[in-house]
């Protein structure tokens, strides 16, 4: 089913950029100083957030429909894997991002650098959700 083989595919590249970021971006970021390390990830968390808020929605809509047209269950969990990265980033990660946001680059220091530590534990959750809706979608399409 080609909608359930796009979803896997949505899930999958999801899955890599959030892994990507948790174990070769940010690693690398923190080698930087506070000021640098804060400079580098305000814009990087402004074109990440585009792209993974997009491939969690069309994750959740192709594995929803591949789920409504087959009826596979399979399919409906990963979805909802997908979406589950929602609240995940709006209700605990977000509080962290908007201050990081806020912070002037001139003020960065080890607060901002403990967030950015913290931040990075929290983007590993949308990693993990990422990587069960991968392995969800291949076991519906399998």
């Amino acid at each position: 089913m080609l909608i359930g083989d796009l979803a896997l595919v949505s899930a999958a590249l999801f899955t890599g950029a959030a892994f990507y970021v948790n174990f070769a971006e940010q690693p690398a970021r923190l080698m930087l100083d506070d000021r640098s390390l804060l400079a580098q990830w305000k814009p990087a968390y402004e074109r990440g957030t585009v792209m993974q808020s997009t491939l969690a929605i069309v994750g959740f809509v192709l594995g929803a429909t591949a789920w409504w047209l087959s009826g596979i269950l399979a399919f409906l969990v990963g979805a909802v894997l997908m979406l589950a990265n929602w609240p995940w980033t709006l209700l605990v990660i977000m509080p962290t991002n908007r201050v990081l946001m806020a912070t002037d680059l001139a003020s960065a220091g080890i607060a901002s650098r403990a967030l950015l530590l913290k931040w990075n534990n929290l983007h590993a959750v949308r990693t993990g959700l990422g990587a069960a809706a991968t392995l969800s979608f291949l076991r519906a399409v399998a």
